[in-house]
């Protein structure tokens, strides 16, 4: 499954139906409540249609995304889909009439209300009708099993057994592709049944390669009342994995209304909701980082060719210095830097700088101090590798050092990694792994209060950092 080819088709058919809109409110608009019948000869020199057909539809689009319409588009309620886009055209419609058509000039002030309802009616069907058919599509494919999640079993026993069981004799398929089981203890009662269905992947200890070796996309855990123990060890192993978890509830769940279903023919599964923030948070702090991005790269343009220039005459090598380092739930990427250091810095393996490391050059440590080494990054953040604002990304050689002693790390691969982070701002570089440990407490609690108001006070800070070149 191709989620980002699947989520562009919902994209253009929201936009191509929000410019059909656009043109059949505007004819009806001159024709019913202006009475221009030949308005159309005029319609090349007409600014405000032509604005009208770019910028609305551009609009509907960015709300939503904040909305999060594109983010599980293979995961659609069609139901819920279309509660969503009733209420969102609905208030979409009342801005859009308070902002352009109420300070029209009218003959009766029933043409207001025509205006809104043939707008609102324009926008709900000529939206709701193309996600109908792609989620029907969809959902179709999805119970014909042609179409789903690799998913993986943690559990050998009795549990495990039934809820395979019950998936798969459902008269229509769910959305789970088994791919096979892993066991947790010796007491494997039912695994022989298993695995004449679906292949034995492992042990509890290989969890996070099994899910990384076979794409694994959602996990059920069907755990024994005497395995409960292990959860938390699930949870852990997985912090950092892009993968959707369920479990199966017990009495007590149930009564405490932890169990939210959907779907009244489906088997019942508590689903563990791990996102950090609302999704329309996590979108607009997107869209904060690539407008921020495109304006700093545009606007510094000479800045970014400057340093460039001053970094290849004042030492030998490249101007620019590539490492990959972890990002969003564990994925390597490439960062760019200017180059710092001299050419073959890490020839003895790789090392954290120091305040007074040899290795630097002269003009690198000015850019270091006023953290201009990072600008090119921002080329990062275009790429959707990292953030403005977000954890400092590491290397794996010094991750894994870090995990030995605070495996709590793990958390922050649950973010996108950032040029900048409140761990920087407090503590700056690190110069050792103890300090990554006691810098990583900031960045804990950035993961658990993200939101745009407190990227745009480190954002703030950094700059002062940067003019002031205090940066340690």
């Amino acid at each position: 499954m191709n989620k980002r080819r699947q989520a562009i088709k919902y994209l253009l058919c929201d936009f191509f139906a929000a410019v059909l809109v656009w043109v059949l409110f505007f004819s009806y608009r001159k024709v019913y409540i202006e009475q221009e019948w030949e308005w159309y000869k005029h319609l090349f020199s007409n600014k405000k249609f032509y604005a009208g057909s770019v910028l609305i539809p551009v609009c509907w689009v960015v709300v939503y995304y904040l909305q999060g319409a594109y983010h599980e588009p293979f995961r659609r309620s069609r139901l819920n889909e279309f509660i969503q886009t009733f209420y969102t055209t609905l208030l979409g419609v009342l801005i859009l009439f308070f902002a352009l058509l109420l300070d029209d000039t009218i003959l009766s002030y029933k043409n207001y209300y025509k205006s809104f309802g043939v707008l609102f009616s324009l926008q709900f069907l000529l939206t709701e009708i193309p996600r109908f058919i792609l989620s029907s599509s969809t959902n179709h494919k999805i119970q014909k099993r042609k179409l789903g999640f690799k998913t993986l079993i943690i559990g050998s026993n009795e549990n495990a057994w039934n809820i395979y069981n019950e998936i798969q004799n459902l008269k229509a398929g769910n959305g789970n592709l088994f791919r096979g089981f892993i066991h947790i203890d010796e007491r494997n009662g039912f695994s022989d049944k298993l695995i004449e269905k679906v292949p034995h992947l492992g042990e509890l200890a290989d969890l996070a390669t099994v899910i990384k070796q076979h794409h694994i996309e959602e996990i059920i855990i069907a755990l024994e009342s005497t395995e409960h123990n292990y959860i938390q060890q699930i949870l852990n192993d997985t912090i950092d994995l892009d993968v959707r978890i369920k479990l199966i509830p017990g009495v007590y769940d149930i009564l405490a209304g932890s169990v939210k279903f959907t779907s009244v023919i489906q088997a019942p599964l508590i689903q563990l909701n791990r996102e950090i923030a609302p999704r329309w948070q996590i979108n607009a702090k997107r869209i904060f980082d690539v407008v921020f991005s495109v304006f700093v790269l545009i606007a510094f343009s000479w800045l970014f060719i400057i340093l460039a220039i001053i970094v290849k005459l004042t030492s030998k090598g490249s101007v620019f210095f590539s490492q990959e380092r972890l990002g969003l739930h564990g994925k390597p990427f490439k960062i760019f830097k200017y180059r710092s250091m001299y050419i073959d810095a890490e020839k003895h393996g790789p090392a954290l700088s120091s305040e007074n490391d040899p290795r630097i050059t002269p003009f690198g440590l000015f850019l270091r101090k006023t953290r201009l080494d990072e600008f090119p990054q921002f080329i990062n953040v275009l790429f959707g590798q990292m953030s403005i604002v977000g954890p400092r990304p590491e290397r794996k050689f010094f991750a894994d050092k870090i995990i030995e002693k605070a495996p709590h790390y793990k958390h922050l691969h649950r973010v996108r990694p950032g040029i900048t982070s409140w761990g920087q701002v407090k503590f700056g570089y690190a110069e050792n792994v103890d300090e990554m440990i006691q810098r990583l407490k900031y960045d804990l609690l950035y993961a658990e209060n993200m939101s745009l108001l407190v990227d745009i006070k480190i954002i703030i800070y950094t700059v002062l950092i940067v003019f002031q070149g205090r940066g340690k």
